[in-house]
């Protein structure tokens, strides 16, 4: 059962997208205690979803709702990847597992990199993508938000924050890897941040 303090929970396992929503939603949501009553998946004790869609809105949406269903709480999900030029959109929704094992961040990196191995920088264009999902326990229906953030693969991996693919995409305009910029700054370019501003007023009102 939820903390019956919680008030919000987002469908993730992941440490680290939950720092970084946490981060997001600090101060913008009123009467909102984002350290102690936004909770994650486990902490919830939702049930893992099955990402069965075809992209990512359809897996933000129905992680949410499923997460909504199995709490009784107010759900937000997001389903996020590297979209990548020359392989036509790939990793794309398999981006977490595209080493063949759910979030070997190492392992993907690795693969990624050996696959773009002959391909030369200026056609290294690629895309974090994110969709962000609101859903409410018992009302039909929800809400996504996406965002996107351009950029280009660097040959090996730069910088130390971040998780996932930050460390080998550097945003367009930039000379930094997202694992090598501060979370303040990560955060208002990212394609995270994006989407879930875009969401925001929808949480707020559902919070209200």
């Amino acid at each position: 059962m939820p903390d019956t303090t919680a008030r919000l929970v987002l469908a993730t396992r992941n440490a680290g997208k939950l720092r970084e929503l946490r981060e997001l939603l600090r101060g913008q949501v009123p009467g909102l205690d984002v350290d102690t009553q936004v909770i994650d998946a486990a902490t919830a004790g939702a049930p893992d979803v099955v990402e069965s869609g075809v992209t990512f809105e359809e897996n933000a949406q129905l992680k949410a709702e499923e997460t909504a269903r199995a709490t009784g709480l107010i759900a937000v999900a997001d389903d996020s990847g590297l979209a990548v030029d020359v392989l036509g959109g790939a990793p794309g929704i398999f981006s977490a597992r595209w080493a063949g094992r759910h979030g070997d961040d190492a392992a993907n990196l690795e693969l990624l990199l050996a696959q773009l191995g002959d391909i030369p920088a200026d056609r290294r264009g690629a895309a974090f993508v994110c969709a962000a999902a609101l859903a409410r326990p018992g009302v039909p229906g929800g809400h996504t938000e996406r965002g996107e953030l351009r950029g280009s693969l660097l040959a090996s991996p730069r910088g130390e924050g971040g998780f996932g693919y930050d460390p080998i995409l550097v945003p367009d305009g930039m000379e930094r890897s997202c694992a090598e910029l501060p979370a303040a700054e990560k955060n208002a370019i990212s394609h995270r941040g994006i989407a879930f501003r875009a969401l925001l007023p929808h949480l707020v009102a559902a919070l209200a």
